[in-house]
């Protein structure tokens, strides 16, 4: 017997959604809690499986944290590969591939081995860059003086900040949600500040830096009516199927930051910038060959509308202008299990 199940967590809106879509389209759906993931190990030597994993929730805003907690996540996503070992366990998208693309340094050096287009890197020997005076030097030896500094690990902005210098007069500017809390150290908030003061950028820098980041180029954006912008495309299957504007007057453009989405076609991109999106998303999602479904955040230079992938998230399938519209993520995440189910 073939069943469906959605690893995750009660009340929240991926598992309502999820639902929701399951039982428009008449799937049976179990549900199993991380927190009770042991629970189910006999249950899963019986039968057939195919599962939907879902991320788990962090009630830590602590920026420090983050690698511990990712490094948890893995350990979690390992036992569930070694699970699928023993039983008839399959998955939407493989635990080990999820895990992959939780490494922001190595999904990127992945996506350029195979020659894609993606936000350069700015590196400072092996040991990376790790204080603000390692990042001058790196970004005065490349002549690059503008670029994003982000935590290898985290999602939804956590820790991301765009940094602006000019070395010749000294000014500079940070922009970050992270907030520098007295008695919590370096924390997560939900909205964008500037601070432009040479020791108060250093302080932060020095903070963020230890934290293990990536260190990109900022790239000009393209731009619609007077606001820059970059995309969500969601891909399965190798397919570009949905595609989401996020536009901003500000450089960092996640949603949660008051920023406006705006449907793709809206944008005025012509066939041939749509088509090369379409390209590079399949060939991303095909250097993860665990990875059915994924999240894709894409920039188009300003002038000539290059693609590049900012980053992929194989779990990046929560779109709020799409749940509460026609929920089509999730209803084709659950045609693709009733294609399994037989």
């Amino acid at each position: 017997m073939r069943q469906a199940v959605l690893l995750g967590y009660a009340n929240t809106k991926r598992t309502k959604y999820f639902k929701q879509a399951a039982a428009q389209a008449g799937l049976p759906v179990l549900f199993a809690e991380w927190d009770q993931l042991e629970m189910w190990k006999e249950k899963f030597t019986q039968g057939e499986w195919l599962m939907k994993i879902d991320p788990p929730l962090w009630d830590s805003c602590s920026l420090g944290e983050l690698n511990s907690l990712t490094n948890h996540y893995k350990q979690k996503l390992l036992e569930l590969s070694n699970m699928a070992k023993s039983c008839k366990l399959y998955f939407l998208n493989d635990p080990i591939g999820i895990g992959e693309l939780l490494n922001k340094r190595e999904c990127k050096k992945k996506l350029e081995q195979a020659g894609l287009t993606v936000t350069k890197s700015l590196e400072m020997g092996q040991s990376g860059i790790h204080t603000a005076e390692q990042l001058f030097h790196a970004m005065d030896a490349s002549k690059v003086h503008q670029v994003f500094i982000k935590p290898v690990n985290g999602s939804g902005a956590a820790g991301v900040s765009a940094f602006r210098w000019q070395p010749k007069t000294g000014r500079m500017a940070l922009y970050t949600c992270a907030l520098l809390h007295q008695e919590y150290g370096l924390v997560n908030t939900k909205r964008l500040r500037r601070i432009s003061t040479r020791e108060e950028v250093t302080a932060y820098l020095e903070h963020i830096l230890k934290l293990d980041c990536v260190v990109e180029r900022w790239y000009a954006k393209a731009e619609y009516a007077g606001y820059s912008y970059d995309l969500r495309a969601v891909v399965w299957d190798g397919t570009l199927e949905f595609l989401l504007g996020r536009l901003s007057k500000g450089p960092i453009t996640n949603l949660h930051l008051n920023n406006h989405p705006l449907e793709a076609s809206k944008l005025g991109m012509d066939k041939k910038a749509i088509a090369q999106i379409a390209s590079l998303c399949q060939n991303a999602v095909n250097c993860f060959p665990g990875i059915r479904i994924a999240g894709i955040d894409i920039l188009l230079e300003k002038g000539s509308m290059r693609p590049r992938i900012i980053e992929m998230n194989a779990q990046g399938d929560l779109i709020y202008q799409d749940i509460f519209h026609e929920n089509r993520i999730y209803a084709r995440q659950v045609e693709m299990m009733k294609e399994w189910m037989g």
